[in-house]
């Protein structure tokens, strides 16, 4: 029985596996024939005004996607009852987050033409990062692993197709790129009508509950404010996160200029597409379900807690490993002898593989039930924790600087994600003892 409990659960972390190395591979394909096609200084540009975008794109429907996990984990199908009120709530949020960026290319400082034009070009990339956003939740709730990992993909072979587009254009620059991305986004928003239309019908095949109930237990429809209230901690989590990975690459474009941003951005697209396999399986994979056993398994909860523990640090271990020996002979063949240097930034940032991998495990006990408050707050602490450090590293160290900070904000996000969970394991132990 447990055999054939672990074989559907094998197969499906495979797939998206496979589906998740495959879009690394597109990102990271696309990141090289970028950077050797522009060159540091409009690479650096491009991938500086892209994480800045990236980091104001959480904005856009602040956290709903992971809310709705959670409020199908615990109600069932009841949770039909936030469908609507999130839907409405999503597009608000969304015309903020694009009225943001482009407030911030219009009059922000410092920001010159190339910048501008740049950053607005690529706001729609908010609307294609929310749109895969909500339908991978669907997908996800309703447990089709195959759907999910084909539509994880669109987004990095769309780039990667305006990456490998970009080769045979002979003046191709920042702008041009950024147009073909913010096209990409698009097209993947268009696609995800019929699927955002089916959600707000209420058009969804919801696992692990059973078959729809005729008559709801639950049918009070929440307004706005109720909403934010359960809300807003996955919508502030998911603002926090790319500003705590991404503020060492925008602060080098405007503190050491476009070729530093570029050199940095190198090394943070090679460790986004290694930090994908713990993002696989929490987020893609597990987040549904442990939501669900945290409120009607909570023995299973603790023991795939402990569980994925072991199995991420031995993993993170491994693949910082790795990284080490092999980036100082892959990063030359991959993008050419002008970032030679980022063999350097690798160096340092291996460290941080097993830390993210161990606490993408430890910090998934405080993405249930009522700990999202703290994880908030661990959250904040650690970014703020980044962007000091490398405001006081920088300067002097330049992009070796950011990359030590992104260490000592990784490792203190680790620690308060343990000590969340220490605040937490000890009535749940309480409780189960006799």
């Amino acid at each position: 029985m447990v055999a054939q409990g672990w074989r559907p659960a094998a197969v499906a972390i495979s797939l998206l596996w496979l589906a998740t190395l495959a879009g690394a591979l597109m990102v990271f394909a696309a990141q090289v024939v970028l950077a050797r096609r522009l060159g540091p200084a409009e690479y650096g540009l491009f991938a500086s005004s892209l994480a800045t975008v990236t980091m104001i794109a959480p904005l856009a429907g602040f956290g709903l996607s992971q809310f709705r996990l959670k409020a199908y984990g615990s109600e069932g199908w009841d949770a039909d009852r936030w469908l609507r009120p999130a839907l409405r709530f999503s597009l608000v949020t969304t015309l903020l987050a694009i009225a943001g960026v482009a407030a911030w290319a219009l009059w922000g400082a410092p920001v010159d033409a190339d910048t501008r034009a740049t950053l607005l070009l690529l706001t729609p990339v908010i609307v294609g990062v929310l749109a895969v956003d909500l339908v991978g939740s669907k997908l996800r709730l309703e447990e089709r692993h195959r759907a999910l990992a084909g539509w994880q993909l669109l987004m990095p072979s769309g780039r990667l197709a305006v990456a490998l587009l970009a080769v045979g254009i002979a003046t191709i620059d920042a702008r041009d790129v950024a147009l073909g991305y913010g096209l990409v986004a698009l097209l993947i928003a268009a696609t995800a009508l019929p699927q955002l239309a089916a959600m707000k019908r209420g058009e969804m095949k919801l696992m692990g509950h059973g078959p729809r109930q005729s008559k709801p237990h639950r049918a009070d429809v929440p307004g706005t404010w109720q909403l934010w209230s359960q809300a807003w901690a996955y919508g502030v989590a998911a603002a926090l996160y790319p500003v705590f990975f991404q503020v060492g690459t925008v602060l080098l474009k405007y503190l050491g200029g476009n070729a530093e941003a570029g050199h940095y951005g190198v090394a943070l697209a090679v460790m986004t597409a290694l930090y994908l396999f713990p993002a696989t399986v929490y987020q893609k994979f597990l987040l549904s379900r442990l939501h669900r056993w945290a409120v009607h398994d909570q023995p299973r909860f603790w023991r795939v807690y402990r569980l994925g523990n072991l199995a991420m640090l031995a993993s993170g271990l491994l693949t910082g490993l790795a990284l080490w020996l092999l980036a100082p002979w892959l990063i030359p063949i991959a993008f050419g002898s002008a970032y030679a240097d980022v063999t350097a930034l690798l160096g340092v940032l291996a460290i941080c593989v097993p830390i993210r991998f161990l606490s993408t495990s430890v910090g998934s006990a405080l993405l249930t039930a009522n700990h999202m408050r703290y994880r908030v707050l661990a959250m904040l602490a650690a970014t703020v924790v980044a962007v000091a450090v490398t405001c006081v590293l920088m300067p002097r160290f330049g992009a070796v600087g950011a990359a030590w900070a992104t260490v000592v904000a990784e490792a203190t996000l680790l620690l308060l994600m343990y000590l969340g969970v220490l605040r937490i394991r000890q009535p749940a132990a309480e409780a189960a003892s006799p």
